[in-house]
């Protein structure tokens, strides 16, 4: 099915229109005919952007038990201050 295109106009005369297409397909909003925005499901969205999740709960899955990266130690990063 081809992506559905509607001008500034028609989207806020017609919001819910909008949202029913975009469960078919992304819905193309054209100001002066020019596309200047995309609606899109928040299925589709999620499908696009992936389910990136927070840095600790990426770390914390059982996958990254498997890994074998090795952190080297950094030792001592500070240095005294000089108050003359």
């Amino acid at each position: 099915m081809p992506p559905k295109t509607v001008s500034s106009r028609q989207f806020n005369q017609d919001s819910s229109g909008a949202k029913k297409a975009a469960n078919d397909g992304p819905v193309f909003i054209t100001d002066r005919g020019e596309p200047s925005h995309v609606l899109l499901s928040i299925a589709e969205y999620h499908r696009l952007v992936g389910e990136g999740g927070k840095i600790i709960d990426l770390l914390a899955m059982s996958a990254a038990d498997d890994s074998d990266l090795q952190v080297p130690r950094l030792g001592s990063v500070s240095k005294p201050v000089d108050l003359d």
